[in-house]
């Protein structure tokens, strides 16, 4: 069986590629800025999340997430996230239950224990944000990124 190899200079072939698509390369190192930030930010903070206080950091989005609506949402609106709500659900943090609306549809909720939760590791998250963004930043560093930002966000809603 023969082997494949790539060619003897992917990395002429890969700087082709990028110029090809991206003329003169504008905005590539922003990118792969956004996606070293990005990926390094929340990394950490699921570290320092998981040490402190034993919650992940996807699980602590999923409870602010219904924190910031009012403690309860529609199960499509977590449509991403249905095998970790189920964890959820196992540690006693939220309940489903019938939509009262129609009956067709799930709402995931809060418990009283899911809250508690949340008043233990927002301290402790927000901190982590505050120390590895947050304070790196001046206010019109923040205002410009927030503002860049908000541009390039694509819904992606779910029902």
């Amino acid at each position: 069986m023969q082997k494949h190899s790539p060619p003897s200079d992917v990395a002429a072939l890969f700087g082709r590629l990028i110029e090809e698509s991206l003329p003169g390369r504008r905005g590539e190192e922003a990118w792969r800025a956004l996606l070293q930030a990005q990926a390094t930010l929340l990394r950490q903070l699921d570290t320092d999340l998981r040490e402190d206080t034993g919650l992940r950091l996807a699980d602590f989005d999923v409870l602010a997430q219904l924190a910031d609506a009012g403690g309860e949402l529609r199960m499509t609106e977590l449509a991403t996230r249905t095998r970790r709500v189920a964890r959820l659900v196992d540690e006693g943090l939220v309940r489903r239950a019938n939509a009262t609306e129609d009956g067709r549809g799930v709402i995931v909720a809060l418990t009283d224990d899911g809250v508690a939760r949340l008043t233990e590791t927002v301290p402790v998250h927000l901190r982590g944000v505050s120390k590895l963004f947050v304070e790196r930043l001046d206010d019109q560093e923040l205002a410009v990124l927030e503002t860049a930002l908000r541009k390039v966000i694509v819904d992606c809603t779910f029902g």
